[in-house]
């Protein structure tokens, strides 16, 4: 093989033979540098694919492990709002479970009930067998249910406590302000209600009371609830108690030896409000007791023996 080297500027040329291994080294260059290149290309993308795939994987598990933190702060931040608005909730109900005990004590007082029947200062008593074959779970929604129910029978529950309340007081009202019994613990009728011999004039004459002999010193009780409007000495009473128990009833206990509450106090029923004696016209130890019923004397016998119906 022969190559001629033309020379531009001198104008000349040069030949250069080739022999059989110069020509196959030739060959090689021509053909293997192309090659070579496509291979070193071919190569270096090959190498540079995983890099670009790997970078891209870690960015995009970057990018959903940023997302999930996001998300799992919300969830935690949502977790405990609800969390103190349960426990604002509870607080709540606990406050009124608290008034519902503290009024159940008040009305098992009222009502007299046996004790130990209802103690509301002990947690209701339960019991049953154990469910092992059933399993309960609650979620969010759940509890809400459960404390929006419980809520609701509080509040069933209170309404009917305070119905009940307000019955009870109003029968314990009725109760003491119902006129009926003895004035005196102890001790006889020695005078009744109506006309008589009075004891000092020897002429008949009205007796607005009922006179109850007994022991100076013994007690004397109020027949009924209500407030004192008067005490102190009167004119034939001597010392005398006058109570007004409402719906235009009025009791006097007269002749004390001694006075015990004052004007204004409230008494109850059964309550020790003097003590028996003789002062003012009076010729022994008694109580001189009188009804009066809108500014009317009546007769106390029918007080005296009188039951509720």
């Amino acid at each position: 093989m022969k190559i001629i080297l033309i020379n531009r500027k001198h104008g000349g040329s040069r030949s250069i033979e080739l022999g059989r291994w110069s020509r196959a080294l030739l060959s090689l260059c021509c053909l293997g540098l192309p090659m070579g290149m496509v291979a070193v290309g071919y190569l270096a993308g090959e190498s540079s694919e995983p890099r670009s795939v790997r970078g891209a994987s870690l960015d995009s598990m970057q990018n959903e492990f940023d997302r999930q933190t996001r998300e799992l702060a919300a969830l935690r931040s949502q977790a405990e709002r609800k969390l103190q608005v349960l426990t604002l909730n509870l607080a709540g109900l606990q406050a009124r479970m608290t008034r519902l005990d503290a009024l159940g004590e008040h009305l098992t007082v009222m009502a007299d009930l046996e004790e130990g029947e209802f103690d509301f200062s002990q947690p209701p008593a339960v019991g049953g067998p154990m469910a092992s074959e059933f399993s309960v779970s609650y979620s969010s929604l759940d509890i809400d249910n459960q404390l929006n129910s419980f809520e609701a029978q509080l509040t069933d529950r209170e309404q009917q406590l305070e119905i009940l309340g307000s019955l009870l007081t109003h029968r314990k009202l009725d109760e003491q302000t119902w006129l009926s019994g003895r004035p005196a613990e102890k001790g006889w009728v020695s005078s009744r209600f109506g006309q008589r011999t009075d004891p000092f004039s020897g002429q008949l004459a009205m007796h607005d009371g009922i006179d109850f002999a007994g022991k100076e010193g013994s007690n004397i009780i109020a027949v009924a609830g209500g407030v004192v409007t008067w005490t102190g000495t009167r004119s034939g009473y001597g010392e005398m108690i006058e109570l007004s128990h409402g719906d235009g009833f009025v009791t006097r206990y007269a002749h004390n030896k001694e006075n015990l509450v004052k004007p204004g106090d409230f008494v109850k029923k059964g309550q020790t409000i003097a003590l028996m004696g003789s002062s003012g016209r009076s010729t022994g130890a008694h109580v001189h007791y009188e009804v009066y019923k809108h500014g009317r004397p009546v007769d106390p016998a029918s007080y005296i023996q009188r039951t509720r119906r």
